[in-house]
């Protein structure tokens, strides 16, 4: 059995943004217009009336200040409220794949390596734009990488989940070097129309190059001490879209149910113990207590959750740095958040230092990764 390394990370930021400001300009317009066609339906009470929304109940809410997404004119149109995104040719790269080139060769430079040292490659998202060919192998392709690809999806847990797949093939011996990607498009499948939710999600991808501990000689990586992970099932988090659509009777309805939708206050309530019962249990497995940790890496869902999560993990407060947030510019970015967390701050961390990457989300599904800073 061979150890593993995370030996390189790498973000792509999308280059337009949406401040709360913006987005709430664009709902409220939203708002007003279905106000106005419904306005004598209204009266006689037969519908409730769309409350406006308001940068301080995003805040409050989530933590969120602001997210980026790849196109923001569709989305803060009061007649589209969604992203407009041009069909591209088959023959053309698709959005997903570009996402996670970009990505890639960050990772791929900080690595130390190019495509051709990489064995695999994991596109491992919560959605993924076409269900075949899979989209890590039209990255494998562009990569000029030899070997195998595949897709995953396990919803916001797909990024541990993934280092996970990698790293037991690695430990196996079935590859030496592997990249694992994660193209979120979150804005696609967010309902911009909901108050309740229309702020949580944006765009990004992240990339994770894992290899054999003793092939792996890039400064700064990180050796992974343990992976798990879990789930149980649960309809708090879902999204009914999908290829029997066209099956159903009405299939062409602008049906709720076929974007996200979750029920924010069960989550909440559910998962937090789920999660850090997970990360406790996976420590004491390992002869490791909470202090041992440097720092957390949690899933950037909202604030208040991560919060609650670190103190109930640590035994107290986290610290200023333990338990970094980054929700607040990128806001939800389901699989990604707690890589981007990690690639961002992670850099100050001494030899020998302990962490933690851990993400939740629909399933429910949570995976940790126990890291230690290399020599």
């Amino acid at each position: 059995m061979h150890n593993v390394s995370i030996s390189g990370t790498g973000v792509f930021t999308p280059e337009q943004s949406i401040s709360n400001a913006e987005l709430v300009a664009a709902f409220n317009a939203w708002a007003d217009r279905q106000n106005a066609i419904h306005a004598d339906a209204i009266a006689r009470g037969e519908r409730e009336p769309v409350p406006h929304s308001d940068e301080g109940f995003i805040v409050k809410a989530s933590g969120i200040e602001r997210r980026y997404v790849l196109d923001k004119t569709g989305t803060l149109d009061p007649e589209i409220m969604h992203p407009v995104l041009p069909e591209r040719s088959d023959d053309e790269l698709s959005v997903m794949a570009e996402m996670a080139v970009k990505a890639a060769r960050v990772a791929l430079e900080r690595a130390g390596r190019t495509g051709s040292d990489i064995d695999a490659v994991i596109c491992a998202a919560s959605n993924h734009e076409r269900p075949y060919p899979a989209i890590a192998i039209e990255i494998q392709q562009e990569l000029g990488i030899e070997g195998f690809a595949f897709d995953m999806n396990v919803a916001c847990s797909s990024a541990t989940f993934g280092i996970q797949a990698a790293a037991d093939m690695i430990r196996c011996g079935s590859a030496r070097r592997i990249l694992m990607v994660n193209p979120e498009i979150c804005s696609a499948h967010l309902e911009w129309r909901d108050r309740d939710c229309h702020f949580i999600f944006g765009d990004v991808c992240t990339a994770v190059v894992l290899e054999r501990a003793d092939l792996a000689d890039a400064p700064g990586r990180f050796d992974i001490v343990s992976t798990r992970c879990l789930t149980r099932f649960s309809n708090n988090i879902r999204n009914n879209n999908g290829f029997l659509r066209r099956t159903r009777i009405g299939h062409m309805e602008d049906r709720r149910d076929m974007q996200f939708r979750q029920e924010g206050r069960k989550v909440f309530k559910q998962v937090v113990p789920i999660v850090t019962d997970l990360i406790l249990g996976h420590l004491a497995d390992n002869d490791l207590k909470p202090d041992d940790l440097s720092r957390l890496w949690l899933h950037q869902a909202n604030k208040g959750m991560n919060d609650l999560i670190g103190a109930r993990v640590l035994g107290r407060k986290p610290e200023p740095g333990e338990q970094p947030n980054i929700l607040q510019d990128y806001a939800n970015t389901s699989s990604a958040g707690s890589i981007i967390a990690f690639s961002k701050f992670s850099d100050d961390l001494q030899p020998g230092d302990l962490g933690v990457i851990c993400s939740f989300g629909a399933g429910y599904s949570a995976g940790s990764v126990i890291v230690r800073k290399a020599a």
